[in-house]
Order: C-alpha cells, then sequence, then structure tokens
C-alpha cells in the first residue's frame, strides 16, 4: 500500500466513522418500526450491487477539510494542514519523515529535485489535495489553485 492510500484511507476512514456514529440509531429506530417494505428492497438492491462500488465513492462527497479540522483537533498540536503537507500527515497520525515524503512524491509523479524539501513540499501538498478530489473528496476551491 502506497503513502497516498494510507492518506486517502484515514481521511476516509474517518469520513466512515463519522457517517457510522448516527447510523445505531436509525437502525435501531428502523427495527423498532415493523417496515415490511425493506425486506423487499435487497432484490432491486442485488441488480444494483455491480454498481455499488462506482456509486458508493461519488454518491457522498468525502469533506476533506472537517476531516483534517477534526483530526488537528484531535491531536492536540497546531498543525496548518492547509499549507503544509507535514501537518496534513501529521494530523492524520502519519510518518511525515523525508523518506516517507520522498516516496509520496514518487507515487504523485515529482519530477523536480527531491533534496529541494520545501519545493517538493508545495508540488505535494498541491498534487495530494488534487488526487483526493479527483477521487471524490471534496477539497475548499482556494486549495487547488
Amino acid at each position: 500500500m502506497g503513502i497516498f492510500d494510507k492518506i486517502k484511507g484515514a481521511i476516509w476512514g474517518q469520513a466512515k466513522a463519522a457517517e457510522a456514529a448516527p447510523a445505531p440509531t436509525q437502525s435501531t429506530a428502523a427495527t423498532a418500526n415493523p417496515a415490511p417494505a425493506p425486506a423487499p428492497t435487497p432484490a432491486p438492491s442485488a441488480t444494483t450491487a455491480a454498481t455499488s462500488p462506482a456509486t458508493s465513492a461519488p454518491s457522498a462527497p468525502v469533506d476533506i477539510a472537517s476531516i483534517l479540522d477534526a483530526a488537528v483537533k484531535k491531536s492536540g498540536q497546531k498543525l496548518d494542514w492547509k499549507h503544509s503537507i507535514v501537518d496534513l500527515m501529521k494530523a492524520l497520525g502519519m510518518d511525515a519523515s523525508l523518506s516517507e515524503r520522498k516516496e509520496l512524491a514518487q507515487e504523485l509523479g515529482y519530477t523536480g529535485d527531491a533534496g529541494d524539501s520545501a519545493k517538493m513540499n508545495m508540488f505535494l501538498h498541491k498534487a495530494l489535495l488534487k488526487k483526493l478530489a479527483d477521487n471524490g473528496g471534496k477539497v475548499p476551491a482556494d486549495l487547488l489553485d
């Protein structure tokens, strides 16, 4: 698993955890109401099961900003994920070492000098946010410029 996949997994995992929190109250409400209508729906959903993976990601875009803001708050550190790839990775509890960032740079197609970490970090931040947006993440437009 590459660094980008770890970052995406951490963000999407937190999104699913936030989504799952209200789900128990909904499922208990659904269980409390005898509703035979939901029982027949699995037959049509079996037909949509083939499209399920394609529709599951784009159906509800993951709000990258809110997830990373919450991760920063949870970390208890003063991190500026909106401007720093290192802070973004730290907010997710990841290793933000130079070697990890160089590996991420390779994954994201960085062709510049990996020895110029400032330039590489700026590329990584923009490229990462763009790739997250391309994969179903909702990224603030001002961070994609």
